[in-house]
């Protein structure tokens, strides 16, 4: 059986509907139970400040018991501090309940094994026919308990000092805007800034697990770029409910492209004789003009999938500690598993600090190429499948290659969640890029099962 309700990012969906109920999550929790919790017998749960996290935590934890599995409760925490602590838990796995930067009536759950990694497309493929089959290894002799850890988070705490260094408060001067998404980091990104000197002001902190990332965060970041022009702050971090997402704009309101952000990350790392395998890991949607400004400072750039988890494993398999995607998943290996809102912010501030110099005076650190992107919509899964494996359509694809060889770059894939064919173009030229996309779109409005072409920005 193939992923049915797994993406690459867990299960997620409407509260209270099918798969976010708590019957599923039981079901979910008693599988994982008994395929996965055999060693230590024991799983940590979190979750973020959405209203749901409390019904399918009870029910996770009421299944792993029931699977004779003991449950440590950690309660509100980012999904980069969980992935951190994991290994230092003593546990099978962890589990984070949230929808990440989706609004409060979604919710999820993300599978985390007992070293702080995303389960892979192989073990969730066997949990979803564990959960089909209703195999579950139930006993009465054999049920679990209950514990809470609320000072985990002091664990994650100590590996921030690191990057702090020996100065007490190397971001004295500092005036930063915090917009923590009324999420998971409400508490401690504004701490960590304030305790490392920095002054701070704190939007998006007040959750009332309705109003997570409502209007704030990093899906929202308007009223931080006001307030970042207003306050004359250095710059303003933004991130997502679950805090592995961030970010940023600069003094002047400004956001920037990540793909900046990972080139300064990179550079900045290799500046510091600190950057691994000479290498920055992004995924197949950044610019192109990436690639070339890395290339310019002796740094190798590697490509995988979209997905923060692919990005990981590809730094895992170089030994690379610098990488991300554009869409702000930022991943600083020396300190965190995932994207980490509150790592990357901090090293980008020490680095600006550094720099003496205004974050608009920084960036742009390269001037991106120009992108031309259409989707292509149609009636059913099988009927895209169809239209992408059209002779003319691969025919399209193969004259946009030599049109852009050497000069650009062609990207097209099916979508994994809607059945649509996405069309990428980069180059130099935004004329160039409209006039290869339209060479393989074109092609498409012929197609059966077509329903319908969009610009994408």
């Amino acid at each position: 059986m193939g992923n049915k309700l797994f993406g690459t990012d867990g299960v997620r969906g409407v509260a209270n509907q099918y798969p976010m109920t708590a019957e599923f999550a039981l079901k979910l929790a008693m599988a994982v139970g008994t395929l996965v919790c055999r060693d230590k017998k024991k799983v940590a749960i979190a979750r973020d400040t959405r209203v749901s996290g409390e019904m399918l935590e009870a029910a996770l934890a009421s299944g792993f018991m029931a699977a004779g599995v003991d449950v440590v409760l950690l309660g509100v925490m980012p999904t980069p501090v969980l992935t951190s602590i994991t290994a230092s838990l003593g546990v099978d796995m962890a589990v984070m309940i949230t929808a990440s930067h989706n609004p409060y009536h979604d919710n999820g759950i993300k599978l985390i094994d007992a070293q702080g990694d995303k389960f892979s497309d192989e073990a969730t493929r066997q949990i979803e026919a564990a959960i089909e089959a209703g195999a579950f290894a139930l006993s009465a002799e054999h049920i679990g308990t209950a514990t809470q850890m609320p000072d985990a988070v002091m664990l994650y705490a100590d590996k921030l000092l690191e990057i702090a260094g020996e100065n007490d408060q190397p971001l004295h001067g500092l005036r930063v805007v915090l917009d923590c998404a009324n999420g998971a980091f409400y508490k401690l990104m504004p701490e960590v800034f304030k305790q490392l000197g920095a002054g701070v002001i704190v939007l998006g902190h007040e959750p009332d697990g309705l109003n997570i990332n409502k209007d704030c965060g990093s899906q929202h970041i308007e009223h931080m770029q006001q307030v970042v022009r207003e306050a004359h702050a250095h710059l303003g971090i933004a991130c997502d409910g679950d805090g592995d997402r961030i970010i940023i704009c600069d003094e002047q309101g400004n956001r920037l492209d990540g793909d900046q952000v990972l080139a300064f990350l990179g550079k900045y790392f290799k500046d510091e004789g600190r950057l691994k395998a000479h290498t920055v890991v992004v995924n197949m949607l950044s610019n192109p003009a990436l690639d070339r400004f890395l290339s310019t400072e002796g740094i190798g750039c590697e490509r995988t999938a979209v997905g923060e988890r692919y990005v990981v494993e590809r730094m895992k398999e170089l030994g690379a500690n610098i990488g991300g995607e554009e869409s702000g998943h930022m991943v600083v290996a020396d300190y965190s598993k995932t994207g980490d809102a509150l790592v990357v912010g901090l090293i980008l501030s020490l680095g600006l600090l550094k720099s003496g110099k205004k974050m608009s005076e920084i960036f742009p650190l390269f001037q991106p190429m120009a992108k031309k992107r259409v989707d292509s919509r149609f009636a059913s899964k099988e009927d895209m499948t169809a239209a992408f494996e059209l002779p003319a359509f691969q025919e399209a694809v193969r004259e946009a290659e030599r049109a852009v060889e050497g000069k650009g770059r062609l990207l097209v894939r099916k979508s994994g969640t809607e059945p649509k064919i996405q069309v990428w173009v980069w180059t130099d030229e935004a004329q160039t890029a409209a006039e290869v996309n339209q060479i393989v779109s074109a092609v498409l409005l012929q197609a059966a099962g077509f329903v319908g072409q969009k610009e994408v920005l």
